[in-house]
């Protein structure tokens, strides 16, 4: 068994669709991704996670497997959501543009590389416009070549956070058709990993959780390095929704009291470094305070990147594909 997780080379992809309010069709794009376009089964992919929430009606599916064969299954799944959603019909106070909104590859083990992992989503953008004539895509990341834009930078360009009609002629893909109303427009691209932790206030102030939001940001004075966060009302309180961005080691060494609230992987031998959950709820309760508001619950949608690799090598030295059934669905 030791030797053969020391062989793997494993990437991870948290794919994000348009659709919580259907766990039927959650668990389809979830199973689909254990087979590929053969119809045989992927034995080396597992689905380590889904991530639901009813109000956002976005869902997280963990999948995991060796990076050379880790689009195949991202593709499958990709091709099981488009034929299932129609965002059309999509309600959901979460922004998204599309029914596959967005297909992120990130590496877990230390050999493999950001670039590696680029040309793998590039592989599956070109292979989906085959598969699904009607979807669009745009590249970010390391897959958005020479440019290597973040996420962010392209969601402003496509005014993914205000979510205007896809109708409009301001969006362009990348890849793929003029953008439908049914499929919509897919982010796809490649960075090191991006973990999600939502912090819940109790509040049913939406300026308050924005304004919590802003400051809790890296961009802000005072904020966090590596974090975006967006404020949204939720089961009649207020959820704090943080993309947690992993950073190059070396930007931080300057900060030793703030290393200690820090943990480190490594890619191809470089550190990379991201705030630790608990010290983002800590961050965020001190905030909220200011507030006279209490925090009430903190949700890490998915896992540490550390703990990522562990449990696909597991899962996969198990040879179980559908490792989510033993942790059972997470939902909000």
């Amino acid at each position: 068994m030791a030797s053969q997780k020391l062989s793997l080379r494993l990437a991870v992809c948290l794919l994000n669709i348009s659709e919580a309010r259907k766990k039927d069709i959650v668990e389809r794009v979830a199973k689909a991704a254990l087979w590929n376009n053969q119809g045989e089964k992927q034995i080396q992919t597992t689905v380590l996670n889904i991530f639901s929430d009813y109000d956002y009606n976005r869902s997280v599916i963990t999948l995991a497997g060796p990076v050379e064969t880790l689009g195949n299954s991202v593709l499958t799944a990709c091709i099981e959501a488009f034929n299932l959603i129609d965002m059309n019909a999509h309600v959901g106070i979460h922004p998204c543009l599309g029914a596959v909104d967005l297909v992120p590859i990130y590496p877990l083990s230390d050999s493999v590389s950001l670039e590696e992992c680029g040309r793998v989503a590039c592989d599956v953008a070109e292979k989906l416009t085959h598969d699904v004539p009607d979807c669009s895509l745009f590249y970010f990341g390391y897959a958005d070549q020479p440019l290597k834009r973040t996420l962010v930078q392209r969601r402003k360009e496509l005014n993914w956070f205000t979510r205007r009609s896809l109708k409009g002629t301001e969006r362009k893909a990348d890849v793929g058709a003029a953008i439908s109303s049914r499929c919509g427009l897919t982010g796809i691209g490649a960075s090191p990993y991006v973990m999600n932790c939502n912090v819940t206030i109790d509040t049913q102030d939406l300026n308050v959780g924005r304004q919590i939001a802003c400051a809790v940001r890296g961009a802000s004075v005072g904020g966090l390095a590596g974090i975006q966060a967006m404020a949204f009302p939720h089961e009649g309180t207020v959820e704090i929704a943080c993309n947690v961005e992993s950073c190059k080691g070396e930007t931080l060494s300057p900060l030793t009291a703030e290393k200690e609230k820090h943990i480190s992987y490594c890619i191809q031998g470089e550190e990379y470094v991201y705030f630790s959950p608990s010290s983002i709820e800590k961050h965020i309760k001190k905030l909220a305070n200011n507030f006279g508001v209490a925090t009430v619950g903190t949700a890490l949608v998915g896992f540490t990147p550390e703990r990522c690799k562990n449990l696909a090598e597991k899962a996969i030295g198990e040879g179980t594909g559908e490792f989510w059934k033993k942790r059972k669905v997470l939902t909000m």
